[in-house]
């Protein structure tokens, strides 16, 4: 089967220089989501068909098995589907998507394609409450369908009809190269029209079959950033409560957003506003508190991530404990039972089982061994303006307040630094270390502020 994406539209209603079948659903380009659906339909060929912002859609969405042709003036869908004439298997049939339709599911597009399977002429139908602006599906008194007509062409008695043409159709490809080079654009628009091909089908003698979707949603585009924005909710719904049936709990599914894959053990708790990008995989029993972002992530079992933690590009192990107001940047490893608090950032470093930094702390391009306790305010001074350098603290350190290490610098096993130390000089395990200062007390009085 060949599968032919049209993706060549202006889209004046977003009001965007972004070409509209880029613009993101759930953090990806709207024509990518079309073209996975197309993949899992395991096709010979896919052609997209692009033109306003050709360069631009053709470098976001470029793949090994993606063609491409352009459309150089955008004439109507009937013209757009010619250009991919050239590139398509005559002797297979030809199934035409759409770049701004986004969820539309394989299992019903595969339906549509088993209905026609036998050389008919295949339309995806639905039938809405309301109508307006779709072309209708015109059928005789038997229930054969003889005509698909647009809003602006119908006359008022058409009009009253439901049944709506989606766009979709499947039919075979050596008789739609011909049926469309027939086409003319004596109409309101000017344009030449896929929906006009039934007719030619229907005059060659071809059976035109309809196949309908088990959801309204599946079959609703994008011409609007209103229109973008329902369909988020209805994709972010749908992946609520695909995780509601795996087990997942969801303190509200309304307040859920998920731009990636979200893969769930058994009793994992997500609080409101959490928004999860890229690859996420939480274990056995995690639980994420409220407004938490992950990206790329992986958190190991029975792992707590406290409100307004921040996760991207990191591993944690089991049983560790995440903020709140924590941040956890590219590079972050964290083993079994780390203790990450408030106000912690840690970033392309390692940190050993049982490790703590409770508050206020950097940890930057270091290797933190187990037991280690870091005092609040510590910072790993990894940047010497051009390069950056490593700290490594091993085994059982006791890291004291307000600690600046200055990379590159080791620190050995079972080390106390006391508090408010600057540390420039490895040190050896099983010492103490700090910076020798002398406290003085001496008679003050402090000023006091003048009234009126």
């Amino acid at each position: 089967m060949n599968i032919v994406i049209l993706a060549a539209g202006v889209g004046k209603r977003m009001r965007s220089a972004l070409p509209k079948v880029l613009h993101p659903l759930a953090g990806r380009p709207l024509l990518s989501h079309v073209i996975d659906t197309a993949r899992a339909l395991h096709p010979s060929r896919i052609v997209v068909v692009v033109g306003h912002g050709a360069q631009a859609v053709q470098e976001a969405v470029a793949a090994p098995d993606i063609r491409f042709a352009l459309q150089t003036e955008q004439l109507g869908t009937g013209h757009a589907v010619r250009q991919a004439l050239p590139l398509l298997d005559p002797a297979e049939p030809t199934l035409v998507l759409y770049g701004d339709v986004p969820l539309t599911k394989a299992s019903t597009l595969k339906r549509l394609v088993d209905a026609a399977i036998d050389g008919c002429y295949g339309v995806l139908t639905v039938t809405l409450d309301d109508p307006h602006g779709y072309g209708r599906i015109v059928r005789d008194s038997a229930g054969s369908v003889v005509r698909i007509v647009e809003q602006k062409d119908a006359t008022p008695e058409q009009l009253r009809i439901a049944e709506i043409n989606t766009g979709i159709v499947v039919a075979p490809t050596g008789q739609l190269a011909m049926w469309l080079g027939s086409l003319k654009n004596d109409n309101a628009q000017g344009e030449f029209y896929l929906t006009d091909v039934v007719e030619r089908a229907i005059e060659a003698g071809f059976e035109i079959v309809t196949a309908q979707p088990d959801q309204e949603w599946e079959t609703l585009g994008v011409n609007s950033k209103a229109q973008l924005a329902e369909l988020e909710r209805i994709h972010q719904r749908n992946i609520a409560e695909s995780l509601l049936q795996a087990g997942v709990t969801l303190a509200d599914p309304a307040r859920l957003d998920v731009r990636g894959t979200l893969t769930c053990g058994r009793d994992v708790s997500i609080d409101i506003n959490c928004l999860f990008e890229g690859a996420v995989t939480l274990a056995d029993d995690v639980t994420i508190g409220a407004h938490c972002v992950l990206r790329n992530a992986t958190i190991g079992a029975g792992t707590r991530v406290e409100p307004f933690t921040h996760i991207d590009g990191a591993t944690v192990g089991a049983q560790a404990v995440l903020g709140p107001y924590a941040r956890l940047r590219p590079g972050a490893t964290l083993a079994d039972e780390v203790h990450v608090g408030n106000f912690v950032e840690v970033k392309n470093a390692i940190i050993g089982a049982g490790s703590k930094a409770n508050h206020l702390t950097y940890i930057g391009d270091a290797d933190v061994g187990a037991r280690v306790n870091v005092g609040a305010g510590t910072i790993t001074c990894n940047y010497d303006g051009a390069n950056k350098h490593r700290t490594i603290i091993e085994d059982d350190v006791f890291v004291g307040s307000d600690t600046q290490l200055v990379a590159p610098v080791r620190v050995g096993r079972g080390v106390t630094i006391a508090a408010g130390t600057t540390v420039w000089k490895d040190v050896p395990e099983g010492t103490l270390v700090l910076n020798e200062k002398t406290q003085k007390t001496r008679d003050y009085t402090r000023p006091v502020k003048k009234k009126g």
